[in-house]
């Protein structure tokens, strides 16, 4: 074990927190952001996360599937462990898969919203938002998106989520994207944090175990061992 990890034994309960980014939703066909072949690479932030500019399809969110990262931690719900899903990703694939309990960070695509309630938001229409579409309190809609530069509502959700965990999972996400690259600063300081990731070895931070592998290969194989251990405890080598 090098210096600066948490013992993987502290902690052997049963709430598993998921901090999960574009690298999950990848391998279900949707693009991510930071990758070489990503959206970013194409064209400047400010262009594509400003309702001017934005050109994400939800129709590519419908027509992709969950995978089986999304599925295995599903699955862990379903046999008693408790797991909070703490999403960077505007997709559904986390709920479809079945995990029921799931904090959107930066919004969801097939969703709208109110422009003057937060808390107001509805089911998005098939042919999108149309000027003059109105929430029930006669506010314009607007897409259920944080665009580049607005505040994150649901941060202080998430990371008080984050601190009831007994294993933080961090799945795909290069930790680079703020706020939510801080969330794992929330959790208990005996909770074991493991970054799943091909690239895991760089972008792991100190105190954080790297598992270089995707998630589709590590995710299953980790809840594998928690339902046969009963437990959130690690295996004796990741």
């Amino acid at each position: 074990m090098s210096e600066g990890f948490k013992d993987p034994g502290a902690r052997h309960g049963r709430h598993l927190v998921v901090l999960s980014g574009a690298g999950i939703s990848a391998e279900s066909g949707l693009r991510t952001f930071r990758a070489e072949d990503g959206l970013w690479e194409e064209h400047r932030l400010e262009d594509i996360a400003t309702p001017q500019a934005f050109r994400r399809d939800p129709q590519q969110v419908r027509r992709a599937r969950p995978n089986a990262a999304h599925k295995a931690l599903a699955e862990l719900e379903q046999h008693g462990f408790r797991v909070s899903v703490i999403t960077q990703n505007i997709d559904d694939l986390h709920e479809r898969a079945g995990s029921r309990e799931v904090v959107h960070l930066h919004g969801e695509i097939l969703k709208a919203r109110s422009s003057v309630d937060y808390g107001l938001r509805y089911p998005l229409p098939r042919g999108g938002i149309r000027l003059g579409d109105l929430c029930d309190k006669g506010s314009q809609l607007r897409p259920d998106v944080v665009w580049f530069g607005e505040a994150v509502p649901l941060y202080a959700v998430a990371e008080e989520i984050a601190a009831e965990a007994d294993l933080l999972l961090i799945v795909g996400t290069s930790l680079k994207v703020m706020p939510a690259s801080n969330l794992y600063a929330a959790a208990p300081l005996d909770a074991p944090i493991v970054l799943v990731d091909p690239n895991a070895d760089e972008l792991a931070e100190p105190g954080v175990l790297p598992l270089a592998e995707s998630a589709g290969q590590a995710v299953p194989r980790l809840v594998r061992h928690w339902l046969y251990q009963g437990h959130l405890g690690l295996p004796d080598t990741l």
